[in-house]
């Protein structure tokens, strides 16, 4: 008993100083921290496939620039006085615009037409009316800003209705809204808006030839766009294809103008009613002579089977079925289409023998006519939908001036023809 309690009584103070001891563990000195992460440390590939899509969403890429020397047979000269007015009447709008050209009598001379605008004869009111094309990105957004800086471009129900009203009429037909008898600068214009996509899929494809043809023919570029440039050289070199399939082994270069400035007025009501100076295409081609010949001159350098010299107005090709067949798989896609369906049950099918088929139908000889007919077809809806949206876009006291001028315009043009 006794020696049991001396044992207790040794146990007791040491059981005190583990009660009265702080039980926190003391450690030596941390670790040193870890060396930071490299750049390449932190940023990791992402292992899943497919990789996920990143929170922001990707802008649309642009085009890079163009090569300086890329589409210069694109940049047409005028006179600088008229430069600087076109200049400064698109300058004027605060709306932005991705693409600009001005085209037509009052910017390029033409036979039985009073002289281009020039910029020294303004505010004189007695010059040809200039005519623009306005490409830009988002027609709503655009329509709101310039209705809000030009509210008398528009008609009141326009105003009233709003942009968004605009833009939908615009998408209507080949994609235009036109303002016209607009004054500015001390003339009067004429602007068609249309958006940059709309644009470059009819000069790609020829959706409905009513943009690409005006860009057929010599126009001044204001504002350039390297998506739009690129476009417009494929437009041109498949205008002076589907030329050089409608012509004979030897012609004229004005022979050729004539073809090529000709595709956009085929299927035109304009040139059946009394609304358009029949003799426009050749009144165009004598005096722009040199202008379409810097067009196309150098595209048909690079055409095989196409014998051009630098001084001469004689063009030469190669009518072979072969060559022909070069130009024609190369074709605007809406045009090679009806090409193929009128061609269907005339021969063995594409799918048999497709040398075979691109050979015959090359050879015919109706060729021509086909490319004519289906062209007529393609222009014919968009140049009738186009005109009959005049009434909504002019308003009728404006609608009505315009036809007034044009069917003066015919009846000039008959009288000396």
């Amino acid at each position: 008993m006794l020696s049991s309690s001396r044992s207790s009584a040794r146990r007791l103070p040491t059981i005190v100083r583990s009660l009265t001891t702080d039980s926190t563990i003391h450690t030596p000195n941390p670790p040193p921290p870890p060396p930071p992460m490299t750049e390449a440390a932190k940023v990791r590939p992402s292992r899943l496939y497919p990789r996920p899509r990143p929170a922001v969403k990707n802008q649309r890429q642009v085009l890079p620039t163009l090569p300086p020397s890329f589409g210069q047979n694109q940049l047409l000269p005028v006179s600088n006085s008229t430069r600087a007015l076109l200049e400064d009447i698109v300058g004027s709008f605060e709306a932005p615009i991705r693409y600009a050209f001005a085209y037509g009598s009052g910017v390029f001379e033409q036979a039985g037409y009073e002289n281009p605008v020039d910029g020294k004869q303004k505010g004189k009111g007695d010059g040809p009316m200039l005519d623009f094309v306005f490409a830009v990105t988002h027609p709503d957004h655009w329509h709101s800003i310039n209705m809000h800086q030009f509210p008398g471009h528009y008609p009141l129900h326009a105003r009233a209705l709003g942009s968004s009203f605009v833009s939908k009429v615009q998408a209507f037909g080949p994609g235009l809204w036109f303002n016209t008898f607009v004054p500015m600068h001390g003339v009067t214009i004429k602007y068609g808006v249309t958006t940059v996509d709309t644009l470059c899929a009819d000069l790609l494809n020829w959706r409905t030839l009513y943009l690409a043809g005006r860009m057929h023919k010599p126009i001044r570029i204001i504002k350039d766009d390297a998506r739009v440039r690129l476009t417009q050289q494929v437009n041109l070199t498949s205008a002076l294809r589907t030329a050089l399939l409608t012509l004979p082994a030897q012609f004229t270069q004005r022979e050729l103008f004539t073809a090529v400035a000709g595709i956009s007025y085929a299927g035109d009501p304009r040139m059946v009613l009394p609304a358009e100076n029949r003799g426009k295409v050749a009144n165009m081609v004598v005096r722009q002579e040199g202008q379409f010949r810097e067009l196309y001159w150098r595209l048909a350098q690079g055409l095989p089977g196409v014998r051009w010299r630098v001084n001469s107005g004689m063009i030469e090709q190669d009518t072979s079925a072969h060559a022909r067949a070069a130009h024609l798989k190369k074709l605007p896609d809406r045009l090679l289409s009806r090409v193929h369906t009128h061609a269907e049950g005339r021969g063995p099918p594409r799918e048999a023998d497709e040398s075979a088929y691109w050979l015959r139908v090359a050879g015919d000889e109706q060729l021509p006519s086909v490319l004519h007919s289906e062209m007529s077809k393609i222009v014919r809806y968009p140049a009738t939908v186009q005109s009959l949206k005049g009434v909504v876009s002019a308003g009728l006291m404006k609608s009505a001036q315009y036809t007034a001028a044009k069917v003066g315009k015919y009846w000039k043009g008959s009288s000396s023809s």
